[in-house]
């Protein structure tokens, strides 16, 4: 066991669900999917937000996907964080549940949300995305250390498409598939959304799908993601969605200047029209 970096606390790697982790949803009885369909069970079920994080920061729906976050929170840490406890579990949402704005990204890091269990943090592109939604208002300090750390999201929240951290940041078509029912189920329970953002091509495209399983209107031909692109979809009851795409905060994209921080503030401030 070692200690939590901000509050001290011992936990093993992965952390068991219900042990006192900063942020953690769920309890010992939260109830696991073992298989995709057990996930499309779980997911339709849950009644709100809570209970549908708490059951997807359980999921072991995808072997290739349990078995590569449990080895590097146990033998495969990153150097400067091996005196640390890993979450080692799938990534729920992190934010304000009440926002009108949802971020959807590709999937968490082996090191950064697979080891701090907060979305898109602990990495350098959760530090070039956080810093700016400080900037736009929307993040109450610039950087996270660790969950615990004090960080408070206002009027955004922020979830992937895959919950689990995918070997070489690439999970299969099926492991999209198996995880989809929660992004579902979470655009179903978030009745006052009116925006999406969406960090790269995957998360374009999951979103879109997501949102046409449960009945929405999207437009066809599905429009193809690009940095400043929107889409407007349509609820059953008339209402709009706005989605807006943005090219994903990875180092690769952030260290040649594909994405830039002007770039991604203009992003950010844009998703408050209406």
């Amino acid at each position: 066991m070692d200690p939590h970096p901000v509050t001290g606390e011992p936990f093993s790697s992965p952390v068991p669900p219900g042990a006192g982790w900063p942020g953690d949803p769920a309890s010992a009885e939260t109830p696991v999917a073992r298989t995709a369909a057990r996930v499309r069970t779980l997911a339709s079920s849950a009644e709100d937000l809570d209970s549908l994080q708490a059951r997807i920061s359980v999921c072991r729906a995808c072997p290739r996907l349990v078995t590569w976050r449990e080895s590097v929170a146990r033998s495969g840490r990153r150097a400067s964080f091996a005196d640390q406890p890993y979450w080692g579990r799938p990534g729920p949402a992190f934010g304000d549940p009440d926002a009108p704005i949802l971020i959807v990204g590709l999937a968490p890091a082996a090191n950064g949300t697979n080891r701090t269990g907060r979305m898109f943090t602990g990495d350098a592109s959760g530090d070039f995305l956080y810093a700016a939604l400080h900037r736009t208002g929307y993040a109450n300090q610039p950087t996270s250390v660790a969950s615990g750390d004090g960080l408070v999201l206002s009027g955004i929240r922020i979830v992937a498409t895959v919950r689990c951290a995918p070997p070489a940041n690439k999970p299969t078509a099926q492991e999209k598939a198996a995880c989809l029912p929660w992004l579902r189920r979470d655009l179903e329970l978030t009745p006052g959304l009116h925006t999406i953002l969406t960090l790269g091509g995957i998360g374009w495209a999951g979103a879109l799908a997501a949102a046409s399983a449960i009945g929405w209107r999207v437009p066809s031909p599905l429009p193809k993601f690009g940095h400043g692109v929107q889409a407007s979809l349509e609820r059953p009851d008339g209402s709009s969605v706005r989605v807006v795409g943005c090219y994903h905060v990875s180092p690769h994209n952030t260290f040649t200047k594909r994405l830039t921080p002007e770039m991604l503030d203009e992003v950010l401030l844009s998703l408050r029209e209406r």
